[in-house]
């Protein structure tokens, strides 16, 4: 599958794996501009370490990621970060922080040295508080926090860097279906605003009902790229899931909306 490497955001001919482990080989890959793009795939594909790898949180032992034009490894930290943003999987708490200094940390690509916390910054963090709806927790401390809330406030330290792209790591583990929406919700809402989302789901009607772009992954690479509607099929659903479905159309979205079959017929 030939892969266009014209957007910001792009690898090529990338290994990556862990200690000895290799877990994807020789991978081309080309994030579109401005769209929600949802990598999808069974567990320990790789779709992790692919978006970590974008972020430059794990090192490619051969080929490039290129970001603007350059490779990724020639930008300072801070000069990624302003440019993209990553939420992780999970991440450490410091301990007794309240939300507002978790989400405040995420103006820390913006600081400069002697520069004092700006109207601009404060506008930032509470923008991003409002948009994740944790808000009324400012003053509470994230270690305090239920999974879903502390997930959010991640999500809205991440929102605080103001950066044109954004790759989330599973950002709706942990939350119940009402939030797992509203957070897939602001994703198309910043979409709409011009940003480039990269998001990694496991839940495939999900993927396929928000993105605009979606990548399949199996053992390490891409099988399929495009619009859900043009490459999500029954046959590959079976192929990289191992699951018989019908795929129909979403009465309310007209995407692809994924029918395991019934147990019997599985059989």
């Amino acid at each position: 599958m030939e892969i266009p490497m014209n957007a910001r955001l792009n690898g090529e001919h990338l290994r990556l794996g862990y200690d000895k482990r290799v877990v994807i080989e020789d991978l081309d890959v080309s994030i579109p501009d401005g769209e929600l793009t949802v990598i999808i795939g069974p567990n320990a594909c790789g779709k992790s370490t692919l978006l970590k790898a974008l972020a430059r949180a794990v090192p490619a032992t051969a080929g490039s990621v290129t970001l603007d034009g350059r490779d990724i490894t020639s930008y300072p930290t801070k000069e990624v970060a302003r440019r993209l943003g990553l939420l992780p999987q999970s991440a450490s708490i410091p301990e007794a922080i309240t939300v507002a200094d978790l989400v405040g940390r995420g103006r820390f690509p913006h600081q400069r040295f002697l520069r004092q916390w700006t109207t601009a910054d404060q506008e930032a963090v509470d923008a991003a508080m409002r948009d994740t709806q944790v808000d009324e927790l400012a003053q509470r401390p994230v270690d305090e926090l239920s999974g879903g809330q502390r997930q959010r406030a991640w999500l809205a330290m991440v929102l605080a860097q103001q950066t044109p792209l954004l790759l989330l790591d599973e950002p709706t583990t942990f939350l119940d279906i009402a939030h797992q929406l509203e957070v897939l919700d602001l994703c198309a809402d910043l979409q709409e605003r011009g940003l480039t989302i990269v998001a990694v789901l496991h839940d495939l009607n999900q993927a396929c009902r928000y993105a605009s772009h979606l990548i399949c992954m199996a053992a390490g690479r891409i099988v399929a790229a495009g619009p859900p509607a043009d490459i999500v099929t029954a046959d590959l659903v079976q192929d990289v899931f191992g699951v018989r479905c019908e795929i129909i159309l979403d009465p309310q979205t007209g995407t692809p909306l994924v029918v395991p079959l019934p147990r019997a017929s599985r059989r």
